[in-house]
């Protein structure tokens, strides 16, 4: 129990930034850069943090501790490499990875989740899949066991990137300000709970998937309880 309570406090992104900043100074980005193309392009890494890293990185700009354009132009290089690898990943293993037994390190729930995903939006999964946790790892290596062109994979993932490293840290960046502005609040003091309310919008996108493929399947299901109910009564 304890070790996983120190888990979890080791993968707050208030904890990993102030970590980096004492252990690793004026390298914290290079830091910030594995945690962003472990998260993004490696199927081990769909537990860290990225979303709510972003958006609190964005808040430390705010504060003076880390220069918001170095960070952009890091972060996004981290983002498209992450997605580049998750992609040729995908590309070598193929089809045989959606048979791929459970594992420590790896659950075929998140790959069938991204999969779907991909099925439903197509190349847009790449962009969209930013937004989306869990989905955001997988998608790039679905899309590579799908043999998805590689030109129009770097297309949506340039986009993809671009987006999603920007509007985090801009939201990070001028929610502070504006908060400290209006409010007299440092968001910098109250970290803890911006993660909590991150996490939270990030996870909507999910839960709105499973709510809507559970409605589907009931639905589905319907049609064929009411015909197996005709069946027995034309019977007796």
């Amino acid at each position: 129990m304890e070790f996983l309570r120190d888990f979890f406090h080791y993968l707050n992104p208030k904890v990993i930034i102030e970590t980096f900043l004492v252990w690793l100074g004026p390298f914290t980005y290079i830091g910030l850069f594995l945690i962003v193309f472990t998260e993004t392009g490696l199927a081990i890494g769909f537990f860290l943090p990225g979303d709510s890293l972003l958006v609190v990185a964005g808040l430390f700009a705010a504060a003076g501790k880390l220069n918001l354009w170095i960070m952009m132009v890091t972060l996004f290089i981290a983002a498209v490499v992450g997605d580049a690898v998750g992609y040729y990943s995908g590309k070598k293993v193929g089809q045989a990875i959606f048979t791929r037994p459970k594992s420590r390190f790896f659950n075929p729930k998140h790959l069938k989740r991204a999969h779907e995903f991909y099925e439903r939006h197509g190349g847009k999964t790449i962009i969209l899949a930013r937004f989306v946790p869990i989905v955001r790892t997988f998608a790039p290596i679905v899309a590579g066991a799908a043999d998805m062109r590689y030109r129009d994979f770097f297309v949506y993932n340039v986009v993809g990137g671009f987006l999603w490293v920007t509007s985090m840290l801009l939201t990070g960046y001028f929610l502070g300000e504006a908060v400290e502005r209006v409010f007299g609040i440092k968001l910098e003091d109250h970290i803890e709970k911006v993660v909590v309310v991150v996490v939270f919008l990030s996870i909507l996108p999910i839960i709105h998937e499973y709510l809507k493929e559970k409605y589907k399947r009931k639905e589905e299901e319907q049609p064929e309880k009411n015909s197996t109910v005709t069946v027995n009564t034309e019977s007796s």
